[in-house]
């Protein structure tokens, strides 16, 4: 990828032509003609017939469309060919100069037009340039504290913010926190500055310039925006953002958030800091909301091709069938049919999901996060599998992770009954959870009421409050959920009729 945006950089930045680049590069020029014109960064190449040049007695035109270019998408700027077929296509006999002459001064120009705007961006931040950086805050997420970060992606022209709630800050949160944020505004930022955090930045070399990761690399050129670097340790360099994440913690993140879903949380963030921007600005007599219209206008446009923020890759499992991530921090679960094989997984901010060779869902996980040992544990795959093969139970790894009473619960099935007793656990999990149908099998064992009805109606009690009394597990063996009538009758008002 560092190789591919180096030829991309000589041809937009910089205005070369294809062959100059292929002779610096030392590649072939068709190579160097198929990254330029590559537009899906996903994984698929898209070739499209473009070149890059100029002409004489047009050039008051051609530099007209040059200078258009100037706010609009590199992808979308005018090639040398498409200049060239403009002017055959809109002065037809009138225009006689071939297409070499064409892309000479088309060149030409372009060094000028892009060196010069180069230089002027340190300067001064323009319309529709943006900074970009994390802070830390705490939020609550169905019942459960999380030490998160939060990304926010402020304009300094106009002073607006927008920012986003993560439970950490790798690159997947980064990449998703931004395409929320393209999405919201509807464009990209021509520019955006960053620091030099590791998910973005591998390397700082010598002359300034970094080594960037593949997966921040692909997505740059994906959405075509600029990426600008502060110097290590300064900060100040991109202030405004510095100051945003303060303002911005301190005025919506204030009390601490409590949600039950992080993903609707963020969306509904994103009009608070709409609602925000009604407000005047800090040094200009004007409403931010009313700035913020001129920023919206210098973006790029969206790319056509959605781009996946996940990251994939495989992992090998153990004899259980789980494997870890986070250097043998975080423990997740796949099924016992791929246990001790590879699994190609999906990682994104959010979830991490097991993939089959086909890479269709075999189970998602919420992902884990936290400098602690965790494990992520999903039993259904289990359950089902063994349903189809219980005389292999067993003989399972899986059967020593069971807790106690499940085990025990199972031990007093009926030999022929077992596949069926393990449907039933596996579609008690599938109306509620895992550990709400363990919790209806202890108190199973306990009352000494281990058949399917009793199970059932122990979980149907804890969740929905059933009423109906047990008989004591010292009652004889065969006993099962009773009901006591008296005791009914009393709960009813006015008694029986």
């Amino acid at each position: 990828m560092a190789s591919i945006q180096s030829i991309r950089d000589e041809y937009f930045r910089k205005g070369k032509n294809l062959s100059e680049i292929a002779r610096e590069q030392q590649v072939d020029r068709k190579t160097v003609r198929k990254f330029v014109e590559r537009e899906d960064w996903n994984q698929s190449t898209e070739v499209a017939e473009t070149r890059s040049s100029i002409l004489d007695p047009f050039k008051p035109v051609i530099d007209g469309w040059l200078e258009e270019d100037r706010n609009r998408r590199r992808k979308q700027r005018h090639t040398a060919k498409r200049v060239y077929d403009r002017l055959c296509s809109e002065y037809g006999d009138e225009f006689h100069c071939s297409y070499r002459t064409v892309a000479g001064y088309v060149a030409e120009r372009r060094k000028e037009i892009y060196q010069e705007m180069r230089a002027a961006l340190p300067l001064e931040h323009r319309w529709g340039e943006a900074q970009v950086d994390f802070g830390e805050a705490d939020f609550v997420e169905n019942g459960t504290l999380f030490h998160g970060a939060y990304l926010v992606v402020s304009f300094p022209k106009s002073n607006a913010g927008f920012l986003q709630v993560f439970k950490g800050q790798n690159l997947e949160c980064l990449l998703s926190g931004l395409i929320a944020v393209f999405t919201h505004i509807g464009g990209v930022p021509h520019r955006m500055w960053f620091d030099n955090a590791s998910t973005v930045v591998t390397k700082i070399l010598k002359n300034g310039e970094r080594k960037l990761t593949d997966g921040f690399l692909r997505f740059g050129e994906h959405f075509g925006f600029e990426a600008a670097f502060c110097n290590p340790a300064s900060g100040n360099e991109k202030g405004n953002v510095e100051n945003k994440v303060g303002y911005h913690r301190r005025n919506l993140l204030v009390p601490r958030p409590e949600f039950e879903s992080i993903q609707v949380f963020n969306q509904q963030v994103l009009q608070r800091c709409e609602q925000d921007h009604k407000r005047e600005h800090y040094r200009l007599s004007r409403q931010i909301d009313e700035l913020f219209a001129h920023d919206r206008k210098a973006l790029l446009d969206l790319p056509r091709i959605p781009f996946d923020p996940c990251r994939y890759m495989s992992v090998h499992t153990d004899a259980y069938g789980k494997f870890t991530l986070e250097a043998g921090l975080h423990r997740y679960s796949s099924s016992p049919k791929w246990a001790s094989d590879w699994v190609r997984i999906r990682i994104s901010a959010h979830e991490v999901t097991v993939l089959d060779e086909s890479l269709r869902e075999i189970v998602t996980h919420r992902r884990l996060y936290g400098a602690t040992k965790q494990e992520a544990m999903d039993w259904l795959p289990y359950l089902h599998q063994l349903s189809r093969r219980p005389a292999a139970l067993k003989y399972s790894a899986v059967y020593e992770m069971m807790p106690e009473p499940l085990q025990q619960w199972i031990e007093r099935q009926p030999r022929d009954a077992v596949g069926t007793a393990l449907s039933l656990i596996a579609e008690l999990c599938e109306h509620s959870d895992f550990s709400t149908a363990c919790a209806a099998v202890s108190q199973s064992v306990q009352h000494g009421a281990t058949d399917a009805d009793s199970l059932v109606a122990l979980y149907d009690r804890m969740t929905r409050y059933a009423p109906f009394m047990l008989v004591s597990a010292a009652t004889p063996s065969d006993s099962t959920v009773r009901f006591d009538p008296n005791r009914y009758d009393s709960m009813l008002k006015g008694g029986a009729s």
